[in-house]
């Protein structure tokens, strides 16, 4: 599970430098700086997890059960927040019409909350000092 953590971690990390470079330079073309900050919005929650997955990778403060649990609910948050507002975003240059899927945002972002939360619990259950 650690080396999951790490590895999921160190793609979504290299996703969100790409997509934050293509931010800067790419799309600044093509829709307004509203969009643009929306847009950042998403890669910068997106990194924040990816950190986040790393350090718990690399920890055992945190029992192997709840590791997967707070796996799992991030890469679905990020898929569903940062995912969902890289649509909204960019909403214009697609035929696609992502505001008909713009509940994923709150719904990732709680999944998200959710992740955190159970990494508190895991802390305050663990018996180690």
């Amino acid at each position: 599970m650690n080396k999951r953590l790490l590895v999921t971690g160190s793609v979504l990390g290299i996703l969100g430098i790409i997509l934050g470079a293509f931010a800067a330079h790419g799309l600044e073309k093509l829709v307004d700086s509203n969009a643009i900050k929306t847009f950042e919005t998403g890669v910068r929650y997106q990194i924040y997890h990816a950190f986040f997955l790393l350090i718990l990778g690399g920890t055992s403060f945190v029992s192997l059960k709840l590791k997967k649990t707070i796996f799992y609910l991030v890469l679905v948050g990020v898929v569903f927040f940062s995912g969902s507002i890289y649509g909204l975003a960019t909403n214009s240059l697609s035929s696609f019409d992502f505001k008909s899927i713009a509940l994923m945002t709150p719904i990732g972002g709680l999944l998200l909350i959710m992740s955190w939360v159970i990494l508190l619990i895991g802390i305050i259950k663990n018996k180690v000092d």
